[in-house]
């Protein structure tokens, strides 16, 4: 499964994603990420900040999910897949650390990054645009900005 533009542009617009992992015992770990992005035409990266229980999850069952979406508009994707974890002395570890340290800006220290492939993609989309087909982005940011108070 290949990343669309449009997948593309909702992670260049989301400020976190959430990252669902199981652990052997098939106990589930939601996580939010703040430094995420593509990686190819088929790749989400992930900077391992302070994600212990996600990374060891991941290194003993590789299934993931991860979500994301532009909070005002309230649409954007839930991909699922097979996580990864890349460590500093991978060959794509350098060239992925070039990519989120840009995001980061070197704050925020990372030793290993969680690469998803890609398997399933699924659209997510506010209730309010399927109850009222009628309702437009426009008026759905001036709702949910109102709701948070911006």
């Amino acid at each position: 499964m290949k990343l669309t533009t449009e997948i593309k542009e909702y992670i260049d617009k989301s400020v976190l994603c959430w990252l669902a992992t199981v652990s052997t015992d098939s106990v589930p770990n939601v996580s939010p990420k703040e430094i995420f992005n593509y990686y190819g035409t088929d790749k989400i990266i992930i900077a391992n900040i302070a994600s212990p229980k996600s990374v060891r999850n991941i290194k003993q069952n590789p299934n993931v999910c991860i979500s994301f979406i532009d909070i005002l508009i309230q649409k954007g994707f839930q991909i699922k897949g097979k996580g990864e974890i890349i460590e500093k002395n991978d060959s794509e570890f350098s060239e992925m650390e070039k990519i989120l340290i840009k995001m980061t800006g070197g704050k925020f220290p990372f030793v290993t990054i969680t690469k998803i492939n890609i398997g399933e993609v699924k659209t997510i989309i506010a209730p309010k645009y399927v109850l009222y087909p009628e309702t437009t982005e426009k008026q759905q940011i001036e709702s949910a900005k109102k709701a948070y108070g911006i």
